[in-house]
């Protein structure tokens, strides 16, 4: 499953719809608000990341690991490739071979007026595994669905009758930006996608293996020609596809979208005389993912399913929403499998004819129920009732697990992991569409923690530009994920214990994979323990619920302070600054979620706020301003200082405070005669000499940018003025003309005489 590769822009909500727009904008602008405590930007050398792409391939749409954990097979544009994932190191390519449309499917794509750049191609959509040996596989094929089997011993495409591939009709999507999925359940394909080159005929396929094809009756319109598939998966005896549609069983100003989850039995045998090769067991039910006082989440997006755990949680469907007409915002909901049974074996709806509305069946049901997975042939009777009653009357209702407004998540992935008291807790792994990727940790629902609050542990910029994260897998044993994306793949570990220098940093993370380790004092993945509590001192420390640092890692460092008392910090870092040099003393903030405050002094004194910069939160220190300078971070109510500077003069060098007796002092930057060294200590007076000058220059230049022009038309005026003038043009010079003003009298009498002259040889040229 793929998220849409290049959809157009969404388009304006309808008209009937206005009305409603402001109160969907205010209701995405108030979910709760969830900030990730740590933030990584593409490259940060913190949090290591392996890329993997290729010159000229793109879209690395499909993926799908090995047993065995060591191989990734990728299905990308025009092109399979097998990538060896297992242990240490970058990712590295073992095969590939290229499966194009063929030439005859993309002159046909072309003719029909689709863009040769970014749709006439092979967009690989489905690659499932069928036995140790082959993959199953199929694309988009240039809008001519095909599909094929891959021999994994020399990772070559199997050779198929005639030479040509498998029509893929059904099982892969004509267009690459439909939306689809599909499972491989023993040795049969269950996919959901469009069945047509327009895009308007949805279909619930089973294909392959020994059964007989079956698929939803378009006709009887058991879907809506919009519906866009999410997920898919077999629990027993069933098989479940979760996708959004437009509701049939309201009727508003304008469409409204829905999501459904539908079921169908694995030992579906279709119809004889009704319903021949068409699912007789079909049957779907509203799914709903609600945000107290807001409106519903319309449209589901991904869905997975986590297995029960023995004492723990049951069978459940976790699935992320996004709200109609993409106004922003996403909702992750939880869903047992129980609740989906019960709105499968509630109520039926059917249409009333009279009024042409939905309204819930009161007759006497058919025997055997409609929709559970008898062995033995259906009669007519039922087989009638099946085709007109195929929608539940009781909506599936998850659970809210978290809320953003400034996220679209476009897939899920989702374990439990269990934390050193023994407590399961959710992590979820949420891609987003601009290609950021987010951590998120719960308590397991049935242990009485409420609220059941969602913490961000971090957020991750997985791509150089925004693409959106179209695939996304977790591989448990080896502990890393694996994203795909138009650009290319991504490997990065679940987490980064390493990154917390301390016990509390450790501890206030709230990861459940990471863990204090007392004897080598750093922060690791935690160990896997027994379920249950554990007694006595553990070398470990967690504190996942409170993230607390008191209760976990005790000692002087532990306590919760939240007085201004002085606390010995683990290092000092010494400033020597000369007199005239301006200090810059930064605050690391390791968290989001912390406050930060800037003391100085023993007893700790708040310091002006003025002098702490606004965007930076540094601290910015004039000339001669010795003495102590802390940094404080709080959170989860503890108090510690995540910055101590000792700052003083080497012209009048002083011990440090007494009260950092014992506390190493590591020297960290020296200003001397305008030098500074290393960066974090400024003086500025070669600055200020370097902008004095610039500046200087720069007054010079306009100035001279000034004067040019107007010296040089200054002497323009005056050759101008200097030029004697032809007799007959000073004639024609009147007597108040600037020229004359300017000459001396004998000059304008000789100018008159020469007028004079003029005059008459036009009276009479003869004359003279």
């Amino acid at each position: 499953m793929a998220a849409p590769l290049h959809g157009l822009p969404p388009p304006p909500p309808p008209l009937g719809l206005s009305l409603l727009l402001p109160v969907l904008m205010s209701a995405v602008a108030a979910l709760p608000a969830l900030v990730p405590r740590v933030s990584y930007a593409t490259g940060d050398g913190r949090r290591a990341v392996d890329f993997f792409h290729l010159k000229g391939l793109q879209d690395f749409d499909t993926l799908l690991l090995s047993d065995d954990g060591e191989t990734l097979y990728v299905g990308a544009r025009d092109m399979l490739l097998a990538l060896q994932v297992g242990g240490p190191g970058p990712l590295i390519l073992q095969n590939s071979v290229p499966w194009s449309a063929r030439q005859e499917k993309i002159s046909e794509c072309i003719f029909k007026k689709k863009s040769q750049e970014t749709e006439c191609f092979n967009f690989i959509r489905v690659l499932v595994p069928v036995n140790s040996s082959h993959l199953y596989t199929c694309g988009t094929g240039a809008f001519s669905p095909a599909c094929t089997y891959v021999d994994l011993l020399n990772f070559s495409l199997a050779h198929m009758p005639h030479g040509q591939p498998l029509d893929g009709k059904g099982q892969s999507p004509f267009d690459p930006a439909h939306k689809h999925t599909a499972v491989m359940v023993g040795g049969e394909l269950y996919s959901g996608t469009m069945n047509n080159f327009l895009g308007n005929e949805p279909i619930l396929l089973r294909s392959l293996g020994t059964q007989p094809p079956l698929k939803t009756d378009n006709f009887l319109l058991w879907l809506q020609p919009d519906a866009a598939f999410a997920a898919s998966f077999s629990n027993g005896s069933f098989i479940y596809f979760l996708f959004s549609e437009t509701a049939s069983e309201f009727h508003f100003f304008e469409p409204l979208t829905v999501s459904r989850v539908a079921r169908v039995c694995q030992n579906d045998k279709g119809g004889e005389k009704l319903l021949q090769k068409k699912w007789t067991t079909f049957l779907k039910a509203p799914l709903t993912c609600k945000v107290p006082g807001q409106l519903p989440c319309a449209v589901v997006r991904h869905a997975v399913l986590l297995p029960a755990v023995a004492g723990g949680a049951p069978t459940r469907v976790i699935a992320t929403f996004t709200y109609q007409w993409q106004t922003g915002g996403s909702a992750v909901c939880e869903f047992p499998l129980e609740a989906m049974e019960e709105a499968f074996a509630g109520r039926f709806k059917e249409m009333n004819q009279g009024s042409s509305q939905w309204t819930p069946f009161t007759g006497t049901e058919p025997t055997p129920r409609p929709g559970t997975c008898s062995t033995g042939p259906s009669s007519d009777k039922v087989l009638t009732f099946v085709k007109n009653h195929f929608l539940m009357d009781k909506e599936v209702t998850g659970s809210l697990l978290l809320a953003k407004a400034d996220a679209t998540y476009t897939r899920l992935a989702a374990e439990l992991a269990r934390g050193l008291d023994g407590h399961p807790y959710l992590v979820l792994y949420l891609g987003t569409d601009s290609g950021r990727l987010h951590k998120v940790v719960l308590a397991d629902s049935g242990r009485g923690v409420a609220p059941r609050e969602a913490y961000l542990v971090e957020e991750i910029q997985l791509f150089p530009k925004p693409t959106p994260v179209r695939e996304l897998l977790l591989d448990p044993h080896q502990g890393v994920l694996l994203v795909g994306s138009a650009q290319g793949l991504v490997r990065i570990p679940r987490a980064n214990c390493s990154v917390y220098p301390t016990c509390a940093d450790c501890v206030l993370a709230r990861d459940p994979h990471c863990a204090w380790q007392e004897e080598r004092g750093v922060c690791s993945s935690s160990p896997d323990l027994p379920p249950g509590p554990h007694s006595g001192r553990s070398p470990w420390h967690q504190d996942v619920d409170r993230g607390n640092p008191r209760y976990a890692c005790g000692g002087e460092r532990g306590r919760s302070l939240l007085s201004q008392d002085f606390v010995k910090p683990d290092v000092v870092l010494e400033v020597l600054a000369a007199r005239h040099a301006l200090v810059e003393l930064p605050c690391p903030r390791a968290s989001a979620l912390a406050s930060y405050q800037w003391t100085q002094g023993v007893p700790p004194d708040p310091v002006i706020p003025s002098r702490i910069g606004s965007s930076t939160g540094d601290l910015l220190l004039g000339p001669e301003a010795d003495g102590l300078y802390q940094c404080w971070a709080e959170e989860a109510g503890y108090r510690h200082p995540v910055a101590t500077y000792w700052v003083h003069s080497p012209d009048r060098p002083q011990p440090p405070d007494p009260s950092l007796a014992g506390v190493p002092v590591k020297p960290w930057a020296v200003v001397e005669g305008g030098e500074v060294a290393p960066a974090g200590s400024h003086s500025y007076w070669p600055h200020f000499l370097v902008v004095t000058v610039l500046l200087a220059l720069l007054v010079t230049a306009c100035l001279v940018a000034l004067l040019v022009p107007r010296l040089a038309a200054l002497r323009a005026q005056g050759r101008v003025q200097g030029d004697p003038l032809a007799p007959r043009e000073k004639g024609l010079l009147s007597p108040g003309s600037p020229h004359t003003s300017q000459h001396s009298d004998r000059e304008h009498s000789g100018a008159l005489e020469v007028m004079s002259t003029d005059v008459l040889r036009e009276r009479d040229p003869k004359g003279i």
